[in-house]
């Protein structure tokens, strides 16, 4: 019995982190701010926010993977 549940919890993992990389890629979160000319302005996302905003997403992405459904 706790092997399923392991696997279980191991399925939900990797189906939010799909669910991450999906909404991430779309939305360009996470991406490096370069221009056309490779020029980084200096506003540019910090590397540690771009950070915080994923791990923000992915624990967002657990939730709606983890939610009952209705």
């Amino acid at each position: 019995m706790e092997a399923s549940a392991i696997n279980a919890a191991r399925r939900t993992e990797d189906i939010a982190l799909d669910l991450l990389k999906f909404v991430a890629s779309h939305a360009n979160v996470g991406s490096k701010s370069t221009g056309s000319t490779g020029f980084v302005a200096p506003s540019a996302t910090k590397s540690e926010d771009q950070v915080t905003s994923l791990l923000d997403l992915y624990a967002r992405c657990r939730e709606a993977v983890e939610a009952p459904l209705k």
